[in-house]
């Protein structure tokens, strides 16, 4: 029951009486009088009927989930030979860790510090990670979120690089300042025992060594240790005897050191691209120097030096020759050579060429234990932008299909769409077109990172996601159970011609090297009709077909332009907005089909479109084929706006587009044009604003189609974004000023007020935030394809002058005005069957069309009664006369039945388009249309919801009344907003720009859920961020990787069953029996007790300002926090299980030391006696 509220009253009673034009004649009852301030809700009118609502505030809490694609920025590499488990960092401070499909796991430093090394305690379950901030962290593996154990900060001495010996508790830190210093795993504290750098060199060197830039304990004995300086010293440290054996020195850098399995000679790659390799007998000079790629001189001198060799590897084989394998070292005489990978087996060298400039590389072999034969398998090469594995068991090196789906970002994506719960049908089929496109020549071994254990968990419901790309491609992936799998990729560009190089200079000052980026997407599941808005304007709607065919492809060019600048007087009243369809068609059929009227250099152009589109016909293979192409056509010289809005509908035929200038209805069906009418047109005398006229503009002065922008006066600046390959003068997006407060700080390069011009004299304020399923009003036409990877925002640029006249109030505060920009973006499309007018006693099929003013225009469709005349009689649009307001511009709308249960929108049953079988049968439509009047007692009245970027509300029809409004936000403005079902109910999803996710109920727009999640830092996350049914949302957090995220409660008590498991218990396998003579004179006799040597009892403590430790909240505590209820006991108990185990192991392995340390005493005790048993006390 609701309480009373006096204010409502006042709020009914305002909405009552007229207030200014602002009901303009539309009756709709929906005037700004019913919004209720301090952003309550509230019911402005009284609903037939209160509506049992099952959402409440408990059905509600936001996590994270799982983020897919490749690890943005990577730095680092780490593999766990026996858990076959890879580790990356990234420049971001983010670790991914991967195993098999399934198992990908994400975690983050708090600290942000860049990643300098990974190392996995190998088969124990944890990974130490070293940071730019000279911090050490000790990571838990064995929970499904790893979490920090123990940290180690560095106060004084900056970190460069780690080793850990296997099967070792004690980690050896270099630093660079030349010293080492060994840290306990186990307890993370520091030992005293210190290899200082001036112990380590000869006493007479008068230079310091620089960095120690390598570390690692000889594979013949643990008790010495290898030390490389960055300046050409090696050390070989005595551990027990604290001195160096042996010091080598060469005058290169050193990159990386490698050891023989032998532990009697090492690899050393230098600066100069040289490989050394060193004998530990003779260590005065390297006993082999090669160069490998270096050209040899003809008399005989030392080959010329090479680009570094950044590291090597040097891997034994027991039945064929050891392989070393290194990147870089290329030679400097070929400078647009790509980045490469070089495998020497033998006398065979292989040059493995990469797109991308290589990170790091591992290479995977059979054994853990360094001092075995290694039998290396593969090499995984960790790139900037990819990560490949090759089989180095194949004389070809062929590289292993990835299944991780790492390439999401091949071409920069502009925008995305999720789709939970669609059709089951629908993964197997696109899955089957898109593996016939698969590439050939992988190698035939299964993938080597599989560890880990993945099981699909409860939720089963189907889902897809859609990315969109700069190159024009589109990809459809399957997103079911947090995984993440390629199914299917569409080429849109292919429809059009490829542009030559010197053809047409004025377009490509406009396209610019993006033309076909994808801008907007609309699917319908259940017909499988597909629409792709482009950034040169252009919709494309395509159909989905099992069969290969070969046609020509249908196009219609349509021009859409708004005139009210250049008339003077304009008779609202003699100029009706809508003309009778037969007068209209004919005129609009001219334009379809190709006018091509170029015109000749340095006249002016007009009617022709921005790309050609391919006249001859194409092949198109079995999956989503083209249809349809519409184009917008330059107009008087100005090239056409950007696409705003979308929307396509299956059963009506139909697809509707709009942009600043007005709005085009395409029956792609009959391949006509219906509508092209600009926005202002559509209002007619209805008009709330009554916009004053505005003289004609004295001159079309700018190049590329960019226009004034300060004859906006309703704050509709245009605002536009960087791309980060765009260049002086380029498009960009346009979005609106009320950004500019909510992202003046940003992650990305501000520039000045002052120090950013456009090529063409003139200035424009700028800034962005692109809404992910609209676009804002933007004049300025074709923009750089906005790849969702754009970081650089640029702040307002305009003149003193212009600063002063500028309108940088909101959107919302000048609702009233009667000056008004001519042009309005239409912002929303929905297509549905609704009531048209407020008298209306059934429903028909309506469009509703949202524009950047927050005005809702409906405009009604009359479509042939019979299926048989749909092909043949003309569709008619006319103007239903309703006028809906709100605040800000449109973004949304859904439709509820009176029991408040979500209205599907009409479509066609899926049927194939080429199919062999031409029946009866087939040829007949299946509609099915979701009609609320389906039933006698449903079909009175229905409910529409319409959200803005400001504000909500729910209106009764069709009686038109404002039943419930909710001011979202008075400061922001919201990016995103869907209606979605969730829990056999439905509720209102929302993405502000200030960073909250809010959740209203529906249809009393009771607040569910409002949570400062998000900052939107980038405009990537504005631009890409969606929601979807099942309480599931999405958004591009970096250029490279999908983060997924749940709004549901039950999803969030369900995660941790979803989830990976990264450690799995596996035996460590046994190492070689060396041999009798082997062990003999193969190495030290002695056993090296690391504890014994830097334990505190023999070397002390270490100084407590040299480094700080910290506890971490991983295990039991971060378990605690991270899950709930009877998943989290059970995964409390089985960590403390866990725990239990590992300490039993460990007292068990320190009994048997203890066991054998009592008898090897005992032994020698009784040695001692035999030796003196026969002896007199005057013979000691």
């Amino acid at each position: 029951m609701k309480k009373f509220n006096f204010r409502k009253v006042l709020d009914g009673l305002t909405a009552a009486s007229p207030v200014g034009s602002s009901g303009g004649g539309s009756g709709s009852g929906a005037g700004g009088g019913s919004v209720h301030p301090g952003g309550t809700a509230g019911a402005a009118g009284t609903p037939r009927e209160e509506i049992q609502e099952t959402l409440t505030s408990d059905y509600f809490q936001i996590c994270k989930t799982v983020r897919h694609g490749f690890p943005y920025l990577p730095t680092a590499l780490a593999f766990d030979p026996v858990q076959k488990i890879l580790a990356i960092g990234t420049r971001t401070g983010a670790i991914r860790i991967l195993g098999r499909p399934g198992v990908d796991c994400y975690c983050q430093h708090e600290s942000g510090a860049a990643v300098l090394q990974l190392q996995f305690l190998i088969n124990e379950g944890a990974l130490v990670s070293a940071c730019a901030d000279d911090a050490l962290h000790l990571w838990n593996l064995r929970q499904k979120r790893p979490a920090i154990l123990h940290s180690l900060k560095f106060n004084r001495e900056r970190i460069t690089y780690c080793h850990l010996p296997f099967q070792s508790k004690w980690l050896y830190v270099g630093t660079e300042r030349g010293n080492t210093h060994i840290v306990n795993i186990e307890s993370f504290i520091l030992s005293g025992y210190v290899i200082m750098w001036n112990k380590a060199i000869e006493l007479s060197t008068k230079t310091h060594p620089g960095p120690v830039v390598h570390l690692s304990d000889s594979p013949r004995d643990e008790g010495k240790l290898l030390i490389g300086y960055e300046n050409g010293t090696i050390v070989f440290w005595d551990l027990r005897s604290k001195r160096a054996d042996l010091r080598a020195y060469y005058d290169e850098a050193i990159h990386s050191v490698a050891w023989h399995h032998e532990g009697k000679q090492f690899m050393c790659s230098h600066s100069d691209g040289s490989l050394t390799l060193w004998n530990l007998k003779s260590p005065n000079r390297p006993f082999q120097t090669t160069i490998p790629h270096g050209k040899v001189q003809r008399d005989g001198k030392k080959p010329e030096s090479c680009k570094p060799i950044l590291k090597v590897e040097y891997k034994t084989c027991k039945n064929s020759e050891p392989f070393v394998i290194f990147s870089g070292g290329l030679s400097y005489d070929k400078p647009c050579r790509r980045p490469s990978l070089t495998i020497m087996h033998g006398k065979a060298i292989t040059v493995l060429e990469m797109d991308h400039p290589i990170v790091d590389f591992l290479t995977l072999c059979e054994t853990p234990y360094p001092n075995e034969f290694q039998e290396p398998y593969a090499v995984v090469v960790l790139l900037e932008k990819d990560l490949i594995v090759v089989d180095l068991t194949q004389s070809n090196f062929p590289i292993f299909e990835n299944p991780y789906p790492i390439d999401i970002h091949e071409s920069p994506v502009t925008c995305t769409e999720y789709f939970a719960d669609c059709p089951p049908d629908l993964i197997p089929v696109l899955y089957s077109v898109g593996a016939k496109h698969k590439k050939q020549g992988y190698s035939n071994k299964e993938w080597p990172i599989n560890g880990g254990a993945w099981n699909l968990g409860a939720q089963t419901y189907p889902e897809i996601i859609i990315t969109g790309h700069a190159d024009g491609s589109v990809k459809f992936w399957d997103a079911s159970a947090i995984t993440l799998q390629m199914l299917y990729k569409l080429k849109t560009s292919k429809v059009f011609e490829k542009q030559k190089v010197g053809e047409g200079k004025a377009t490509a000052e406009i396209v610019e090297e993006d033309p076909f980026a994808v801008q907007m997407m609309y699917w319908c599941p259940e017909s499988r009709i597909f629409c792709v808005a482009g950034v040169s304007a252009y919709v494309i709607v395509y159909r989905f077909s099992k069969h290969e065919v070969n046609t020509e492809i249908a196009s219609l060019e349509v021009r859409l332009q708004c005139e009210v600048e250049d008339i003077i007087t304009p008779e609202p009243e003699t100029n009706p907005p809508f003309t009778d369809a037969s007068s209209q068609l004919p005129s609009l059929k001219s334009l379809s089909g190709s006018t091509n009227t170029v015109a000749c250099e340095g006249t002016m152009k007009d009617s022709i479109p921005c790309l050609s589109v391919k006249a001859r016909p194409v092949r198109m293979p079995p999956g989503y084929q083209a249809d349809l192409i519409i184009q917008l056509v330059w107009v008087d010289g100005e090239p056409p706006q950007q696409i705003t809005s979308l929307a396509v509908n299956s059963a009506y035929g139909l697809v509707a587009f709009g942009n600043c200038n007005g709005l085009a209805v395409v029956d792609f069906m009959q391949k006509t044009v219906l509508l092209s009418m600009g926005t202002l047109d559509l209002y007619g005398s209805s008009d709330p604003y009554q916009r004053q006229p505005r003289s004609p503009r004295k001159s079309r002065q700018f190049a590329a189609g960019l226009t004034e922008l300060n004859d906006s006066a309703v704050s509709l600046e245009l605002e536009r974004c960087k791309s980060p390959t765009s260049v002086k003068g380029s498009r960009k997006l346009s979005l609106p000023t009320d950004l500019k407060t909510d992202l003046d700080h940003v992650n990305g390069h501000c520039t000045s007020p002052t120090s950013q011009s456009c090529s063409s004299g003139k200035r424009f304020s700028s800034a962005d935030v692109s809404r992910a399923n609209r676009r804002g009003p933007g004049r300025p036409p074709f923009r750089k394809a906005q790849s969702a990877a754009c970081m650089e925002i640029s702040l307002p640029v305009t003149t003193e002058e212009n600063r002063e006249n500028s309108f940088s109030r909101s959107r919302s505060s000048s609702v009233s005005s009667i000056d008004r920009d001519s042009k309005e973006a239409i912002t929303a499309l929905y297509f549905m069957e609704s009531f048209a007018r407020k008298n209306d006693s059934a429903v028909s099929s309506c469009l509703w069309v949202g524009t950047g003013l927050g005005m809702v225009i409906i405009l009604s469709l009359n479509l042939p009664a019979s299926d048989d005349l749909r092909q043949s009689d003309p569709v008619m649009v006319s103007p239903s006369g309703t006028i809906l307001t709100l605040k800000g511009a449109v973004l949304t709308f859904a439709c509820l039945d009176c029991m408040g249960t979500l209205t599907h929108r009409p479509y066609e049953v899926w049927r194939d388009p080429h199919s062999a079988d031409d029946g009866d049968k087939t040829r007949k439509r299946k509609l099915v249309m979701h009609s609320p009047s389906s039933s006698q007692d449903m079909g009175d009245h229905q409910f529409a919801v319409i959200c803005s970027e400001k504000q909500a509300k729910v209106f009764s029809l069709p009686s038109q009344t404002c039943l419930y409004v909710h001011n979202i936000t008075e400061t922001s403005f919201l990016l995103r907003a869907d209606v979605v079902t969730l829990c056999n109910s439905v509720c209102l999803a929302c993405f502000c720009a200030n960073g909250h996710i809010m959740t209203l109920s529906l249809p009393s727009l009771r607040p569910l859920l409002d949570i400062n999640y998000l900052p939107v830092t980038d405009m990537r996350i504005a631009r890409t961020f969606c929601f979807t049914n099942e309480g599931q949302a999405l958004y591009l957090s970096s250029p490279t990787e999908i983060q997924r995220l749940t709004y549901s409660q039950e999803m969030c008590d369900n995660l941790q069953d979803m989830l990976g498991d990264l450690f799995t218990p596996v035996e460590t396998p046994e190492a070689q029996n060396r041999g009798f003579l082997k062990g003999l004179f193969g190495g030290s006799g002695q056993a090296f007790d690391r504890e014994e040597l830097f334990g505190e009892a023999t070397a002390g403590k270490a100084s407590r300002s040299l480094a700080q430790h910290i506890p971490g909240s991983g295990g039991i505590e971060g378990v605690r926090g991270a899950a709930g209820g009877v998943i989290g006991d059970l995964t409390r108990a089985r960590i403390a299980l866990d725990e239990r185990g590992q300490k039993l192991g460990e007292l068990d392995e320190r009994t048997a030391s203890m066991m054998a340390s009592a008898e090897a005493f005992s032994k020698h005790a009784h040695e001692v006696m035999l030796k003196y048993k026969d002896k007199k006390w005057y013979q000691f």
